[in-house]
């Protein structure tokens, strides 16, 4: 389903700590919602709930859920983090996208 990049991982683990989240039995929640340059924007945020429609996933270490509305939209795509000076933060590479913004955090389908 969303596959993790070994640095998106690194990242991930680390911020989950910092905000008293614990990566091995919580979760990150990745979402699409209307808005955004190109239509629809990515949400990514930290969670230690599972709703009854969400489905979830694990890649490299890291446990994923993905309300029922948002999934066909991210099926496919690989989160990775790009840090560095010029660095975007967390990239959404996502293949079912027909245009994204330069930004990379909206898409459109």
């Amino acid at each position: 389903m969303i596959q993790v990049s070994e640095t998106a991982k690194q990242k991930v683990v680390t911020l989950m700590t910092e905000e008293g989240f614990d990566a091995s039995k919580d979760y990150v929640r990745v979402g699409v919602k209307s808005g955004g340059c190109s239509g629809l924007s990515y949400e990514l945020n930290f969670d230690n709930k599972v709703d009854e429609a969400d489905k979830v996933f694990e890649d490299n270490d890291v446990r994923i859920i993905v309300d029922k509305r948002s999934f066909l939209y991210l099926v496919g795509t690989t989160l990775e983090y790009s840090g560095g000076l010029n660095g975007k933060g967390f990239v959404f590479n996502n293949p079912n996208a027909q245009r994204t913004c330069g930004c990379g955090e909206s898409f459109s389908l």
